[in-house]
Protein backbone atom coordinates (compact mmCIF):
# COMPACT_ATOMS: atom_id res chain seq x y z
CA UNK A 1 0.00 0.00 0.00
CA UNK A 2 1.52 3.91 -1.11
CA UNK A 3 1.44 5.48 2.05
CA UNK A 4 -0.13 8.90 0.85
CA UNK A 5 2.70 11.83 1.34
CA UNK A 6 0.92 15.84 1.23
CA UNK A 7 2.98 18.49 -0.46
CA UNK A 8 2.92 21.32 2.32
CA UNK A 9 4.33 25.04 0.62
CA UNK A 10 6.52 27.19 3.16
CA UNK A 11 7.19 30.81 3.05
CA UNK A 12 7.05 34.43 4.68
CA UNK A 13 5.12 37.07 3.95
CA UNK A 14 8.30 38.94 4.21
CA UNK A 15 10.81 40.16 1.25
CA UNK A 16 13.60 41.16 3.78
CA UNK A 17 16.89 38.88 3.27
CA UNK A 18 17.53 38.18 7.09
CA UNK A 19 13.50 37.77 7.99
CA UNK A 20 12.75 36.56 11.55
CA UNK A 21 10.04 35.10 9.82
CA UNK A 22 11.81 33.51 7.27
CA UNK A 23 13.79 31.59 9.97
CA UNK A 24 10.29 30.77 11.80
CA UNK A 25 8.68 29.12 8.91
CA UNK A 26 11.18 26.85 8.56
CA UNK A 27 11.56 25.50 11.87
CA UNK A 28 7.68 24.59 11.28
CA UNK A 29 8.64 23.16 8.20
CA UNK A 30 11.30 20.62 9.71
CA UNK A 31 8.34 19.62 11.71
CA UNK A 32 5.83 18.85 8.79
CA UNK A 33 8.52 17.21 7.05
CA UNK A 34 9.36 14.83 10.24
CA UNK A 35 5.80 14.12 10.35
CA UNK A 36 6.21 12.59 6.94
CA UNK A 37 4.97 15.44 4.10
CA UNK A 38 7.35 16.28 1.27
CA UNK A 39 8.07 20.63 2.01
CA UNK A 40 8.96 22.96 -0.44
CA UNK A 41 10.24 26.36 0.82
CA UNK A 42 9.26 29.58 -1.29
CA UNK A 43 10.86 33.07 -0.62
CA UNK A 44 8.12 35.22 -1.89
CA UNK A 45 11.47 37.46 -2.95
CA UNK A 46 12.49 34.96 -6.04
CA UNK A 47 9.22 36.00 -7.40
CA UNK A 48 8.21 39.64 -7.42
CA UNK A 49 5.40 40.87 -8.61
CA UNK A 50 3.50 44.49 -8.99
CA UNK A 51 0.82 45.68 -6.71
CA UNK A 52 -2.53 43.50 -8.23
CA UNK A 53 -4.04 45.84 -10.87
CA UNK A 54 -7.63 44.68 -12.44
CA UNK A 55 -6.18 46.48 -15.31
CA UNK A 56 -3.63 44.38 -15.74
CA UNK A 57 -5.07 41.36 -15.34
CA UNK A 58 -7.76 42.22 -18.03
CA UNK A 59 -5.71 43.54 -20.78
CA UNK A 60 -2.58 41.23 -20.32
CA UNK A 61 -4.00 38.13 -17.95
CA UNK A 62 -1.83 37.24 -15.36
CA UNK A 63 2.05 38.19 -15.28
CA UNK A 64 4.42 35.10 -15.05
CA UNK A 65 5.48 35.72 -11.46
CA UNK A 66 2.08 35.19 -10.75
CA UNK A 67 1.31 32.07 -13.02
CA UNK A 68 4.66 30.48 -11.62
CA UNK A 69 2.85 30.69 -8.32
CA UNK A 70 -0.25 29.98 -8.70
CA UNK A 71 1.53 26.38 -9.92
CA UNK A 72 3.54 26.07 -6.38
CA UNK A 73 0.11 26.47 -5.13
CA UNK A 74 -1.80 24.25 -7.06
CA UNK A 75 0.55 21.26 -6.19
CA UNK A 76 0.53 21.66 -2.56
CA UNK A 77 -1.92 20.28 -0.36
CA UNK A 78 -1.38 22.15 2.73
CA UNK A 79 0.48 26.06 3.86
CA UNK A 80 2.85 26.38 6.10
CA UNK A 81 3.15 30.41 6.31
CA UNK A 82 4.96 32.81 8.80
CA UNK A 83 3.22 36.18 8.61
CA UNK A 84 4.86 39.69 9.82
CA UNK A 85 2.81 42.63 10.90
CA UNK A 86 2.92 45.83 9.60
CA UNK A 87 0.83 48.46 11.43
CA UNK A 88 -0.90 45.77 13.03
CA UNK A 89 -2.06 43.90 10.24
CA UNK A 90 -0.89 41.63 7.88
CA UNK A 91 2.28 42.59 5.12
CA UNK A 92 1.69 44.03 1.97
CA UNK A 93 3.37 41.20 0.17
CA UNK A 94 1.80 38.85 1.77
CA UNK A 95 -1.34 40.06 0.77
CA UNK A 96 -0.47 40.92 -3.10
CA UNK A 97 0.31 37.44 -3.29
CA UNK A 98 -2.74 36.02 -1.88
CA UNK A 99 -4.69 38.45 -4.34
CA UNK A 100 -2.45 37.57 -7.40
CA UNK A 101 -2.97 33.58 -6.78
CA UNK A 102 -6.56 34.13 -5.70
CA UNK A 103 -7.03 35.18 -9.84
CA UNK A 104 -8.59 32.26 -12.15
CA UNK A 105 -5.67 31.99 -15.02
CA UNK A 106 -8.28 30.39 -17.48
CA UNK A 107 -12.07 31.17 -18.02
CA UNK A 108 -12.75 27.75 -16.43
CA UNK A 109 -11.00 27.56 -13.47
CA UNK A 110 -13.24 27.89 -10.69
CA UNK A 111 -12.29 31.04 -7.94
CA UNK A 112 -10.15 30.18 -5.40
CA UNK A 113 -8.90 27.24 -6.73
CA UNK A 114 -6.00 27.22 -5.15
CA UNK A 115 -7.18 27.32 -1.89
CA UNK A 116 -10.11 26.06 -1.37
CA UNK A 117 -9.91 22.99 1.17
CA UNK A 118 -6.17 23.59 1.67
CA UNK A 119 -5.10 23.46 5.16
CA UNK A 120 -2.42 26.01 6.63
CA UNK A 121 -0.74 26.64 9.54
CA UNK A 122 -0.03 30.44 10.52
CA UNK A 123 2.89 31.71 12.68
CA UNK A 124 4.61 35.00 13.45
CA UNK A 125 7.46 36.31 15.09
CA UNK A 126 8.31 40.05 15.62
CA UNK A 127 10.60 42.53 17.75
CA UNK A 128 7.56 43.60 19.65
CA UNK A 129 6.24 42.15 22.66
CA UNK A 130 3.28 40.83 21.39
CA UNK A 131 5.63 38.59 18.59
CA UNK A 132 3.06 39.82 15.61
CA UNK A 133 -0.16 38.33 17.33
CA UNK A 134 -2.47 41.23 15.93
CA UNK A 135 -1.33 40.69 12.25
CA UNK A 136 -1.81 36.64 12.46
CA UNK A 137 -5.66 37.74 13.66
CA UNK A 138 -6.21 39.13 9.64
CA UNK A 139 -3.98 36.59 8.06
CA UNK A 140 -6.82 34.05 9.77
CA UNK A 141 -9.53 36.24 8.75
CA UNK A 142 -8.44 36.17 5.66
CA UNK A 143 -7.32 32.78 4.82
CA UNK A 144 -10.94 30.98 6.40
CA UNK A 145 -12.81 33.30 4.61
CA UNK A 146 -11.19 32.19 1.00
CA UNK A 147 -11.39 29.18 2.02
CA UNK A 148 -8.67 27.15 3.92
CA UNK A 149 -8.97 25.19 6.53
CA UNK A 150 -6.56 26.99 9.71
CA UNK A 151 -5.41 24.99 12.30
CA UNK A 152 -6.39 26.42 15.72
CA UNK A 153 -2.92 26.45 17.25
CA UNK A 154 -0.05 29.19 16.32
CA UNK A 155 2.85 30.86 17.70
CA UNK A 156 3.61 34.60 18.14
CA UNK A 157 7.21 34.97 18.71
CA UNK A 158 7.64 38.28 20.41
CA UNK A 159 11.73 40.28 20.90
CA UNK A 160 12.28 38.31 17.68
CA UNK A 161 15.58 40.28 17.67
CA UNK A 162 16.54 38.41 21.23
CA UNK A 163 14.85 35.03 20.16
CA UNK A 164 16.88 33.32 17.34
CA UNK A 165 20.21 31.15 17.44
CA UNK A 166 22.52 31.77 14.95
CA UNK A 167 21.56 28.46 13.90
CA UNK A 168 18.25 29.12 13.05
CA UNK A 169 16.17 27.37 15.96
CA UNK A 170 14.73 29.25 18.92
CA UNK A 171 16.34 29.93 22.00
CA UNK A 172 13.35 29.38 23.92
CA UNK A 173 12.79 24.90 23.78
CA UNK A 174 8.90 25.12 24.46
CA UNK A 175 8.73 27.90 21.65
CA UNK A 176 10.60 25.37 19.40
CA UNK A 177 8.51 22.75 20.03
CA UNK A 178 5.22 24.71 19.67
CA UNK A 179 6.89 25.41 16.13
CA UNK A 180 7.62 22.17 14.82
CA UNK A 181 3.92 21.11 16.37
CA UNK A 182 2.35 23.10 13.77
CA UNK A 183 4.29 21.95 10.92
CA UNK A 184 3.23 18.66 12.37
CA UNK A 185 -0.29 19.56 12.88
CA UNK A 186 -0.76 20.68 9.06
CA UNK A 187 1.14 17.42 8.09
CA UNK A 188 -1.27 15.29 9.91
CA UNK A 189 -4.82 17.39 9.28
CA UNK A 190 -3.81 17.31 5.29
CA UNK A 191 -2.62 13.48 5.25
CA UNK A 192 -5.99 13.05 6.92
CA UNK A 193 -8.04 14.89 4.41
CA UNK A 194 -6.36 14.35 0.80
CA UNK A 195 -5.74 10.05 1.86
CA UNK A 196 -8.83 9.16 0.59
CA UNK A 197 -8.84 11.17 -2.22
CA UNK A 198 -5.41 9.51 -3.16
CA UNK A 199 -6.54 6.67 -3.04
CA UNK A 200 -9.74 6.86 -4.93
CA UNK A 201 -7.38 7.72 -7.52
CA UNK A 202 -5.16 5.33 -7.22
CA UNK A 203 -8.00 3.13 -7.39
CA UNK A 204 -9.48 4.42 -10.92
CA UNK A 205 -5.83 4.75 -12.08
CA UNK A 206 -5.47 0.54 -11.86
CA UNK A 207 -8.96 -0.08 -13.31
CA UNK A 208 -8.59 1.89 -16.19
Amino acid sequence: MTTYRPNILCFAGSLRRDSFNKKLVQIAMAGAKKAGADVTYLDLKDLPLAVYDGDVEADQGLPENARKLKELFFASQGFLIAAPEYNSSISGALKNAIDWVSRPATPDEKMLACFTGKVAGIMSASPGALGGLRGLVTVRSILENIGVIVVPNQVAVSQANKAFKDDGTLVDEKQQSSVEAIGARVADVTMRLFAEQFDRSKIGASSS
